[in-house]
């Protein structure tokens, strides 16, 4: 590959990164690569290889290395790798650390930090001559920051001084380590990555927002020798702690970036209000003015100066070129590639301004754990990026044509792609229910249902095009309404959330229940695929008979016990032999806050007013949280999954367990409960003993404890003073994101 590939300027690039951090936390090191599984996957460099990126941010971390016990094998493992990567005409820069405070025995405040990472970057160069992109240390700022200003990592300081103690031996351990590297390979490039955001205040925080905004270009100042000027405004502040001699060595022996990696998130830029009482209290802290709010801004009226702004502003101070090295939005699918684009765009429209824009890069290709508590605790938390890890293999999201697309010099036309993103479209006036055909709606059959309606309002939060239909549109029992009604809203998508639901009434309505839930739902998918539109309906795991000893996956024969259950279960079977771009859910036992018609609110009914509440204590089933389903369906129909698919909510227990959790969630008396056998609960329909659901495809759906907790907090009724500041904050972000 020519040299110039990676920095050419008349192109932009598309890069790739694989979410890699070794961080510490007390004396836990938590290693993405090893939570993501990609330590054992070489195949995963051919999938990145597959969306045509031209560079590839890789971790060859200094902690790995120096704690591994058989170092000459982990070089190994990196010699397979970069070779692969070679091969597959990818150009890898390679990260020393990420997020980390080095290998135990040393840590961000040790004087042999910049040395022992400089005897690393000699190691690797040595090993790779070849590799001419490095990027030492990633984010020294944002590291210093949440290691010894905040304590959120170790060694977990929390004063100014062993912050920018900790800034300045990670600025030196860059400059040394591009000098070993420098020796070796006298071309290599130094890409310095930071998180740029701007501040807004208050005018009565005013000087905490204008020293944030002097602190946010420390890194890149320090590497540029800035420092050393009398008139930067942060030196003299530097000069009382005691670092002026190691500014005048960096103003000596500047180590200036080849390319400034910038790398910006939703939440880069923030908003100091001293109106603390207006935001929750995990936002709350102090600054020499008095109490502080830390906010987003993009949440803001202001919305903050964005992306765009940030690398203007990083543009006229510096005039390096830039790559936008991290582009990720923890969110939902369709807003995950509206942020995407809306990078890919701003980097466009820049650079025929003139700013000199190389690359953007497509970050967290694997996904991402626990960076909602900010890596501090280890629950697993999972969000996906181009590829989705909860199945046997990696599964491409809707991201990965859309990045093959990028790359290949075209426009991604996704529907989803339509709207604005959320933090552009928040302030405008909510989407409300229509019949009337918008650019490539998706389709909701059922307007009268549960089901339905959960679906419109998902899509009205999450800027969907839709329409909600009724049997006055489209009736299941009429297959001319449904080309009709095809061809009038010309749908991407169909989502049939219509049907027989009254599972005891169908042993007396057999004909009934078997047409409206098989014959009108093959009728509607048959249409469908004559028109080439995706198509969604739901099953149930009432289709089992419920001997298993185990949860039931996809690849599981049926065996249904009642009338509902076989008018099911025939769908099921024949739209699987059918194929085309067909997906069925198959799901179980729904219960939801915003529908009253559903066994986990009956029970809160009950308890609430004293009554005693029978449940059936030897039937297991999954209870299936409806916001939870709704969100996963929508991110699987984005991504135009087809086939058989379990959705539940992870986890199964007996309807009597089910409602003696749901009593403890919200405080009410669970010895009201008469766990009662199924025999004795008067249904006419049989239901399976054993029918909880899992998936061989992916366990995308969130636990059941959680939607249990969800379940609690959104219920009305429920006291303001039991929810505290940190669920408040977190169904503030749910409701922005779904």
């Amino acid at each position: 590959m020519p040299l110039t590939d990676i920095l050419s300027p008349d192109t932009l690039a598309l890069w790739g990164g694989a979410e890699c951090t070794i961080n510490r936390v007390g004396d836990r090191f938590l290693d993405q690569s090893v939570l993501s599984g990609h330590v054992g996957r070489p195949d995963d460099l051919a999938l990145f290889a597959g969306l045509g990126l031209s560079a590839l941010r890789y971790p060859l971390l200094w902690e790995s290395f120096a704690q591994a016990h058989d170092p000459e094998r982990l070089w190994s493992w990196h010699d397979e790798r970069l070779t692969r990567l070679r091969t597959l005409g990818i150009r890898p820069i390679l990260g020393l650390i990420h997020h980390g405070s080095g290998p135990r025995g040393t840590d961000l405040l040790s004087a042999d930090f910049a040395s022992g990472l400089a005897a690393h970057a000699g190691a690797a160069a040595r090993r790779y001559p070849w590799v001419e992109d490095w990027t030492p240390v990633n984010e020294p700022l944002t590291t210093a920051r949440f290691s010894a200003l905040y304590g959120h990592w170790y060694p977990h300081a929390r004063d100014e001084h062993s912050f920018w103690q900790a800034l300045l031996n990670q600025v030196e351990g860059t400059r040394a380590a591009m000098h070993a590297i420098r020796a070796i390979i006298p071309r290599a490039r130094l890409i310095q990555t930071e998180d740029l955001g701007h501040t807004a205040s208050t005018p009565e925080r005013a000087d905490q927002a204008g020293f944030d905004n002097m602190r946010r270009w420390a890194s890149w100042d320090l590497l540029t020798g800035r420092f050393f000027d009398e008139a930067h405004p942060l030196r003299q502040r530097l000069v009382t702690m005691g670092f002026e001699e190691r500014l005048h060595d960096f103003a000596a022996a500047p180590a200036v970036p080849d390319l400034l990696g910038l790398n910006h998130y939703l939440t880069s830029d923030r908003f100091l209000d001293h109106h603390i009482d207006l935001h929750p209290a995990t936002s709350h802290g102090h600054c020499p003015a008095g109490p502080v709010a830390d906010i987003e801004a993009v949440r803001t009226p202001g919305g903050g100066q964005g992306l765009e702004g940030a690398l203007r502003t990083c543009w006229e101070r510096y005039g390096i070129p830039i790559a936008i090295t991290e582009v990720h939005n923890g969110c939902t699918r369709e807003e995950q590639m509206r942020w995407l684009l809306e990078a890919w765009d701003i980097a466009e429209r820049l650079r025929s301004e003139g700013i000199d824009i190389r690359a953007v890069t497509a970050w967290s290709l694997l996904g991402a754990f626990d960076w909602d508590s900010l890596l501090t605790r280890d629950d697993n938390h999972y969000e996906s990026g181009i590829f989705d890890l909860r199945g046997r293999t990696p599964r491409e999201t809707a991201l990965a044509p859309m990045l093959r697309t990028l790359a290949a010099g075209g426009r991604p036309d996704h529907p989803v792609l339509k709207s604005l993103g959320w933090w552009r479209d928040h302030q405008q006036a909510p989407r409300v229910p229509t019949t009337k055909a918008t650019h490539s709606p998706i389709m909701i059959v059922g307007a009268t249902g549960t089901l339905g309606n959960a679906f419109a309002g998902a899509c009205r939060l999450r800027g969907i095009d839709y329409v909600l239909t009724g049997r006055e549109i489209l009736d299941l029992r009429d297959p001319a309404s449904m080309d009709l009604a095809l061809g009038q809203m010309r749908p991407w998508a169909v989502i049939n959330c219509a049907g027989w639901v009254r599972v005891d009434e169908a042993e007396g309505n057999a004909d009934a229940c078997i047409v409206a839930n098989m014959v009108g739902n093959l009728a509607l998918a048959d249409a469908c695929r004559r028109h080439g539109i995706h198509y969604t309906c739901f099953s149930s795991d009432l289709v089992f008979d419920g001997t298993a000893t185990r949860p039931y996956v996809e690849g599981d024969a049926t065996g249904p016990l009642s009338v509902y259950g076989r008018s099911k279960a025939g769908s099921d079977d024949i739209l699987q032999d059918r194929g085309g771009r067909t997906l069925v859910i198959r799901t179980a036992s729904f219960f939801s806050p915003f529908d009253r018609h559903n066994f986990a609110v009956h029970a809160v009914e009950a308890l609430r007013s004293g009554q005693r509440f029978r449940a059936a204590s030897d039937c297991v089933t999954s209870p299936t949280y409806v916001p939870d389903l709704v969100r996963a369906t929508l991110d699987l129909i984005i991504d135009d999954e087809v086939g058989l698919w379990h959705l539940v909510s992870e986890g199964a227990l007996s309807w009597a367990d089910f409602a003696e959790q749901i009593a403890d969630a919200l405080g009410l008396p669970a010895g009201l409960i008469d766990r009662q056998p199924a025999s004795a609960m008067g249904w006419s329909a049989r239901r399976p003993a054993y029918a909880p659901l899992a998936s061989v495809r992916g366990s995308i759906m969130p636990t059941l404890a959680s939607a249990i907790e969800k379940f609690a907090r959104e219920l009305p009724g429920v006291p303001a003073g039991s929810r505290d500041a940190r669920n408040d904050r977190a169904l503030e972000v749910d409701m922005e994101c779904a």
